[in-house]
């Protein structure tokens, strides 16, 4: 990430803000922090390093992509296993005042809350696109954070709401993996089955599994959202190479993973949905241990 989004590690374990607080830390070393408590909830996003946390007696080991969330008055501290390894992540902490406002619109806000502290389970590992789905709401807020633009605090409140949200529809959807996909109505089966399949993907495969004709899936797309099912599939598509470009896979291979054939119709598709390139891109927002 550029150096004006890191932040300086300090060993202040309390909030200041009332609301929630976000940070990037990447650190050779975490000195002088104790076993301690919190009043608040603690989201880490793990990047990178060679650590374990022991939360509650009982010692987590993350691997990049892994996220933990530490429920308030749960006692917790950091081991450091190799100083050599940088320490990366997204520390994001969430008042419990705030967590009780955003819980009186829709408990949707605190699944992941109420789950981790009636189970004692904290760590919660994330596939590919999860995480990269989640890195990039995260970026996007500090990106906000740091911003001098019209209407930012009405803005950060909406990225906030919508990182929570991301959050907890991730683990919601893990636990839950065929409750959602049996209540859905065809529309949304055909969305479901698209975000799952992007890397091999056509509109006759798409009416083979669904058993519907591929004239009749066209007419719902354009029903339901006025656009072809062929432009939804490409900006899907884009969406998820936008998300997966703050990773680590190059630019040259990326755009394989989710159905694109050859990079120049990438590039060019988009730059015309984004108006950059894929390298200015990632070289704009990729986190790095810089």
């Amino acid at each position: 990430m550029k150096e004006k989004l890191q932040t300086k590690f300090a060993t202040r374990q309390y909030m200041i803000s009332d609301t929630f607080e976000l940070y990037y830390y990447s650190t050779d070393d975490v000195p002088g922090v104790k076993e301690h408590t919190h009043t608040h909830y603690e989201f880490y996003l793990f990047l990178e390093g060679a650590i374990s946390l022991e939360i509650d007696g009982v010692l987590y080991t993350p691997t990049p992509g892994d996220l933990l969330l530490i429920p308030p008055g749960v006692p917790h501290h950091l081991v450091m296993h190799d100083l050599s390894v940088p320490y990366r992540r997204f520390v994001f902490w969430v008042s419990a005042a705030f967590a009780e406002q955003l819980c009186a619109r829709s408990a949707d806000y605190v699944y992941l809350m109420e789950y981790a502290a009636e189970n004692q389970k904290y760590l919660f590992p994330l596939d590919s696109v999860e995480f990269n789905t989640i890195q990039y709401r995260t970026i996007r807020l500090i990106e906000e954070m740091r911003s001098d633009h019209f209407g930012k605090e009405t803005q950060i409140f909406l990225y906030v709401s919508d990182l929570l949200m991301q959050i907890n529809r991730t683990v919601y959807e893990q636990h839950h993996p065929l409750t959602r996909k049996a209540q859905l109505s065809l529309y949304e089966q055909l969305c479901f089955y698209i975000d799952e399949h992007l890397s091999d993907l056509s509109l006759e495969r798409l009416a083979a599994e669904l058993f519907v004709s591929k004239y009749h899936i066209a007419h719902v797309f354009k029903d339901e959202i006025g656009m072809s099912i062929h432009q939804y599939i490409s900006k899907k598509r884009l969406a998820r190479c936008r998300e997966a470009l703050l990773g680590d896979v190059p630019v040259t291979k990326m755009y394989l993973l989710f159905g694109f054939h050859d990079y120049s119709s990438f590039y060019r598709a988009f730059k015309k949905e984004y108006g950059i390139s894929p390298k200015d891109f990632k070289e704009l927002h990729t986190v790095t241990s810089d």
